[in-house]
């Protein structure tokens, strides 16, 4: 007499929690990489550099070589870059801005920004191209 148990193990693999898995791995990187593109700004050649641009909830503001200045993708006077961009930054925990400035734009115009944030207690990040 041959007697057999009621719990037999059988070699199947069950495939729903790795599908799960890998829809969610994808999800997750179409999502970041959306995320990693910076959106609402000004097209300028950057400086080229090592290092990166931090993707934060930031304001970037852009110098053009013409000497023009834009909060985002707004233009905005240098007389009132400081108004608009306090104004900007309302309500922001830590604010930073991130400062866009082309390859040719005068020191001094780069400088007029950094003392703007400095006064108002706001980190600069200053956004550059690789080489």
């Amino acid at each position: 007499m041959r007697l057999r148990g009621r719990n037999q193990i059988k070699p199947e693999f069950n495939m729903s929690s790795m599908t799960d898995v890998v829809f969610l791995l994808l999800i997750f990187f179409m999502i970041a990489s959306t995320l990693a593109k910076q959106l609402n700004t000004i097209e300028v050649k950057l400086p080229q550099g090592e290092g990166k641009t931090e993707n934060r909830n930031t304001v970037a503001v852009t110098i053009t070589e013409q000497g023009r200045f834009f909060i985002d993708e707004a233009r905005v006077t240098k007389s009132r870059l400081e108004d608009q961009l306090i104004q900007a930054l309302s309500g922001v925990n830590k604010p930073s801005l991130v400062l866009r400035a082309e390859q040719k734009v005068a020191i001094d115009e780069v400088v007029f920004v950094m003392n703007i944030a400095n006064k108002n207690g706001i980190k600069v990040v200053l956004a550059v191209d690789k080489p």
